[in-house]
């Protein structure tokens, strides 16, 4: 049967893949396969989180292999997301996406010192395919106090979206947003602007098995780490005629197919990144265990990292940031980063004593110890108990929950509930994430680009770093 439509467009999108390498050979496979297939004009997307620098081949290649798939599967434009642009530097995107062959689309950053998007970065972006005139924009999450430390102003992406939309619209047949915003933010740019004919959605993660229709725009998005491909199909009866939604899908990963050159490239780029990792950082003497329920050494050594860092008068850490005990002998940036994975930085805040000691009262009880937690930059498995350095607490588990700090000291002197103190401690708790009350400090101030393997590696090599971690903070006594 002739099909009603004398032109169509696909749209294959990928988002939020967060370095899973495993799913790239087939991911690329299948858009090969796709493209083939597809009649009319093929596009392929990617909406951010391409990279993440838990995977060593990230980190070991600061995104260097992920920019050689990108390369090697054929995307015809990319925009990024947090993890590509908190995670890495300024000048580390520079210079890894020098190597791009496809252009890099993001709207709503721009560079505190010149005003402009930098020069890797294309604000918005006209693609001709087979006389398809399509208009792509694209924002970024706005984290806009992380992002003003590294140099770069984070726009409002509502507003930033209208203004190119609105300057882009009559001169394309196609508008496509990429959006690294997640769905609730989708949903209001369907419902706020006009013009707009597709929003290939990323960041918060969610799978729209067929498009969302608001207003005439098709929401569309395909979960995350590559496990689907999204589809959707745009066409047109005639010249005059609009193009509208045929249908959208996501397509499973087919695991049964693979890209050989990308598996190949693959493989190439994890032999050079643990090549890069073995570079030694520290030797130490004997095995610091972890922890998730109660004091550990190597807790206590992410403790001292943290306050030595921000120069705290205490720091709070969870255990659960740490995958496992530090080994005795050579200490790698490779071990380092496989037992503290997680792209998590430092802060400090002024804190109320009643905040503190709410939660290390929580810190007692298994369900937060052993809470699960997603996101956030997280990456290890459960909460995790608190460790402290430059307090020592006094507990009794003989006693009620939240009853059961008998005293908190500070120095020489008790810690008060009405005082406020400046405490190092981690971006994932300004989120409320966890230990919620670790929150409701003032003065909030983000400690970029180290990440807390980084602060780790260096006090490893401060004198008496492991002797002081012998030193218990928690001190049990039963009145």
């Amino acid at each position: 049967m002739e099909s009603p439509y004398e032109q169509t467009l696909t749209i294959l999108h990928t988002n939020d893949i967060h370095s899973r390498f495993g799913s790239m050979p087939s991911l690329a496979a299948m858009a090969t396969e796709q493209k083939r297939a597809c009649e009319g004009a093929v596009l392929l997307l990617d909406i951010g989180d391409h990279m993440d620098r838990m995977a060593p081949e990230t980190e070991g290649t600061y995104g260097g292999a992920n920019v050689d798939v990108i390369n090697l599967t054929g995307y015809d434009a990319v925009t990024i997301g947090n993890n590509e642009g908190l995670t890495f530097t300024p000048d580390m995107l520079e210079q890894v996406y020098a190597g791009i062959q496809c252009p890099v689309v993001c709207g709503n950053i721009r560079e505190i010192s010149t005003g402009f998007a930098p020069s890797w970065m294309s604000e918005s972006l006209v693609l001709d395919k087979d006389g398809i005139r399509i208009g792509l924009v694209a924002a970024t999450a706005p984290f806009a106090d992380f992002y003003r430390l590294l140099g770069w102003e984070a726009r409002d992406p509502v507003e930033s979206l209208k203004e190119q939309v609105s300057a882009i619209r009559g001169s394309v047949d196609v508008v496509i947003v990429m959006s690294h915003l997640g769905l609730h933010t989708d949903k209001r740019l369907a419902s706020e602007i006009t013009g707009i004919d597709v929003i290939l959605g990323g960041h918060s993660h969610h799978v729209l098995e067929t498009p969302l229709m608001i207003n005439g725009t098709a929401l569309c998005a395909a979960g995350k780490h590559g496990m689907l491909m999204g589809k959707v199909v745009l066409g047109r009866s005639g010249d005059q005629e609009p193009y509208r939604v045929i249908f959208g899908e996501c397509l499973p990963l087919n695991t049964s197919i693979l890209d050989e050159s990308v598996a190949a490239a693959i493989a190439v780029h994890r032999e050079q990144a643990e090549i890069r990792l073995q570079e030694t950082v520290a030797f130490i003497d004997r095995v610091c265990p972890i922890a998730y329920d109660r004091e550990s050494e190597f807790g206590n050594i992410m403790a001292q990292a943290v306050r030595h860092f921000t120069g705290a008068q205490l720091a709070i850490v969870n255990s659960g940031q740490l995958l496992g005990p530090l080994p005795k002998g050579s200490i790698s940036k490779g071990l380092l980063h496989q037992l503290c994975p997680s792209p998590i930085n430092a802060c400090t805040m002024n804190l109320k004593g009643a905040a503190i000691r709410l939660a290390l009262e929580q810190s007692l009880l298994p369900e937060f110890a052993d809470k699960k937690i997603i996101g956030f930059g997280f990456r290890g498995e459960v909460l995790g108990s608190l460790c402290v350095d430059g307090i020592q607490v006094l507990y009794d588990l003989q006693r009620q929950p939240y009853d059961r700090v008998i005293e908190v000291r500070l120095g020489g002197s008790l810690m008060s509930d009405d005082a406020s103190y400046n405490v190092g401690t981690l971006d994932m708790f300004s989120f409320k994430i966890g230990y919620e009350s670790l929150a409701a400090g003032t003065e909030l101030e983000y400690r970029l680009p180290e990440f807390l393997r980084d602060l780790i590696g260096d006090e490893l090599q401060r004198p008496n770093a492991l002797k002081d971690s012998m030193v218990s903070r928690w001190i049990a006594v039963h009145e």
